[in-house]
């Protein structure tokens, strides 16, 4: 029990909370409704005396606070206020504070004046909020006020628990009197001491009350959001001012207020905390009082302690890209939390993809690469945007076929269209090819192209192949292999598709570990995977110039490259996934034998890496072939990497101008002579024969 003389009562004031679905309400209003009007809204606030574990006297605003009527839950209670939301930052700082909230206490001085706070007693609460909405950076300034009378100070008698004045069973009956109260009515409200039971009454019989009145019986009581012992809260104020009004001679009385608190204990809500303030009433003339230029106060300090607004930067949580970001991201991590907690997202996150060819597998590729939530794609080719495109290359529209867009550029814009959040470019180059001659005039152009290219392979973690010739695929393929990144192949037929990964050129000697091969099945380490041309005893040469108009356009299945596309990416992000990357192992069909569902230990997390994927859509079927790198290859041979390394651009030069010169090198011109003469010598004994 705490006791004071003569002590002037000090009031603890609500502190703000502003609920992020606030802006975002206000957002959607300001567009689609207020656009450029400052229209004063209507709204709700709301605040608990269910003091447990705080002591900060919480003001909240949500979506909820511009409903029509409150929304009101459980133990919150709700308070009218004012929305004034200002077009510019200047109007928001130019407004006067002083005369804005005078102009709003003299409106809820009217619900003093005309009865209405006493039939609803929540009136006696109000605030407003002036605001400045940022719409282009979502920042939004505001500045609360609750407004409260002035000059009214009380002095303090003392303070004592309401268990100590009264019996527990008293208690327990006032608090289930006060849950039968309408929500507008447990704000403020009267208790009257009987001699059974402290009885619960609505504000509205002080009209009854007199100067012959036993203030003695009586307790005026109020929802306290305060915690604090020593300090009931902001709301005593206004309903100090009300009870003056409406009962003037209560001026100079001793009157006892109780601060009404919730709490919790053992599970059970209580009031068996709420306090009792015994004050002595100033005398005041309010005519003078009302007359008065700072007659209202209750602008609320900012996080500094100071009088002044505060900023909200909502741009994580309203700005449309962020928000596109975060749900790309959830879809992601619904995968993580429900089925494969290992999986790393942020590696393929951060993965850096460059995609050569921007045509229907590129198109599908980047479509399903953004799925997986890669956020860096560049695209690469050299093509226009035909009329033809759009039908099967998901990122054209009709308007680049007449903007004669560049393939390249026209899907990155696109993509960014798809998803803001991701980090995509166009690149409109020419790959030079084998066989394919570099005369004066185009030298230097060559050479700024493959500068060009070398730097965006060396740049990128995975280098998907996606072009429609096979000679365009060479020089990636090399370089893809000497900077040693992950090479993804994809080729298209009518109805059969080939979709690949490179070797890795890792440098190191993986041999097969014990659990590499599961029964009937054999594997070829990562590092020994044959490329796209280890299959090839020719080189790759000209094979455009000569082409009809069929042979110029991929003839394909409309599904096949969205098959081919999607499986390109499954493919990456399973390498992705594996403990050892480009390195994994390729399983591949020894005998007839059976796959079960266990594919051994070098499995992805995702399951297995194949090394290649070839599908028949005519018999909706694929099978998983591995191939080892080939000795001579003309693409990712030692010795085509050992000149690369030596002679670089004069060595790409000299096979620009002549691929037989890759035949040379790599001993295959040796190999088709041999075939050349085992050939005539099997003529000449055919002859001799005869």
């Amino acid at each position: 029990m705490t006791s004071t003389q003569e002590k002037v009562l000090e009031y603890f004031p609500f502190n703000s909370s502003v609920n992020p679905s606030f802006w975002h309400k206000l957002t959607e209003i300001k567009l689609d409704i207020d656009k450029l009007n400052e229209t004063n809204r209507h709204i709700w606030g709301y605040y608990s005396n269910l003091t447990n574990h705080c002591k900060a006297s919480l003001f909240e605003v949500d979506s909820t606070s511009f409903n029509v009527n409150n929304g009101c839950q459980n133990m919150f209670l709700p308070i009218r206020g004012v929305l004034m939301n200002k077009n510019t930052i200047d109007l928001f700082k130019d407004c006067d504070k002083n005369k804005l909230v005078q102009n709003e206490g003299f409106k809820l001085w009217e619900y003093y004046r005309n009865g209405e706070a006493l039939q609803d007693p929540s009136l006696l609460n109000f605030f407003l909020i002036l605001s400045f909405a940022d719409l282009k950076k979502y920042h939004y300034y505001y500045w609360f006020c609750f407004l409260a009378p002035t000059k009214i100070n009380l002095s303090l008698v003392k303070k004592i628990l309401i268990t100590d004045l009264f019996s527990i069973d008293k208690i327990n009956l006032l608090f289930k009197d006060y849950t039968l109260l309408d929500v507008k009515q447990k704000t403020f409200f009267i208790i009257k001491n009987g001699e059974n039971k402290l009885e619960v009454q609505p504000l509205s019989v002080i009209k009854d009350f007199n100067t012959s009145t036993n203030l003695k019986d009586y307790y005026f009581a109020f929802s306290d959001p305060s915690a604090l012992p020593d300090h009931p809260g902001w709301p005593m104020r206004n309903y100090i001012a009300f009870l003056l009004y409406n009962c003037p001679f209560f001026q100079g009385s001793v009157i006892n207020f109780v601060s009404f608190r919730l709490n919790r204990a053992g599970g059970e809500l209580s009031c068996s905390n709420s306090c009792i303030f015994t004050v002595i009433l100033p005398k005041i003339n309010f005519d003078d009082l009302m007359n008065g230029d700072t007659t209202w106060i209750g602008w609320e300090k900012n996080e500094r302690g100071k009088f002044g607004p505060r900023l909200s930067n909502m741009k994580n949580s309203i700005d449309p890209k962020c928000l596109a970001e975060t749900a790309v991201d959830l879809n992601l991590k619904l995968i993580k939390w429900q089925l494969l907690p290992n999986i790393d997202l942020e590696k393929v996150k951060l993965t850096k993809c460059l995609l050569l060819g921007s045509g229907t597998l590129g198109c599908s590729v980047a479509r399903c690469l953004l799925g997986w939530g890669v956020r860096n794609i560049t695209f690469l080719d050299n093509s226009i945007v035909s009329f033809s495109n759009p039908v099967r290359q998901s990122l054209f529209t009709y308007e680049n076929c007449l903007e004669n867009k560049s393939k390249a550029i026209a899907a990155a814009e696109n993509l960014e269209k798809v998803f803001p959040g991701v980090n995509t470019k166009g690149v409109d180059l020419s790959i030079p090819m084998p066989g394919h001659p570099v005369g004066e005039s185009l030298l230097l152009q060559t050479k700024e192209s493959v500068e060009i290219l070398t730097e965006l392979i060396s740049n990128h973690d995975i280098i998907f192949l996606l072009m429609d010739s096979r000679e365009s695929r060479w020089l990636p393929t090399l370089l893809g292999n000497y900077y040693k990144k992950i090479v993804i192949n994809a080729a298209l037929g009518f109805d059969t598709y080939l979709v690949m990964r490179h070797g890795c050129n890792s440098g190191d000697s993986i041999e097969e570990t014990p659990g590499t091969s599961t029964e009937g099945y054999k594997a070829i380490p990562g590092n020994n995977l044959g490329c796209y041309f280890c299959n090839d005893v020719t080189a790759p040469g000209d094979s455009l110039s000569q082409r009809t108009l069929d042979q110029q356009c991929t003839v394909t299945r409309p599904g096949i490259s969205s098959i081919a596309g999607a499986l390109a990416v499954e493919l990456a992000i399973s390498i992705l996934q594996h403990r050892n990357g480009a390195n994994a192992a390729a399983f591949y069909r020894a005998n007839n034998y059976d796959f079960g569902e266990n594919y051994g230990p070098e499995e992805s997390l995702l399951g297995i890496v194949p090394h290649s994927i070839r599908g028949f859509l005519s018999s909706y079927s694929h099978v998983l072939p591995a191939t080892e790198k080939y000795k001579q290859c003309v693409a990712c041979s030692d010795v085509i990497l050992q000149e690369y390394a030596t002679n670089g651009f004069e060595f790409l030069l000299k096979v620009f101008n002549s691929s037989k010169y890759l035949e040379e090198l790599t001993g295959l011109a040796d190999i088709q002579n041999e075939i050349g003469n085992l050939e005539v010598w099997d003529l000449e004994e055919m002859e001799e024969s005869d």
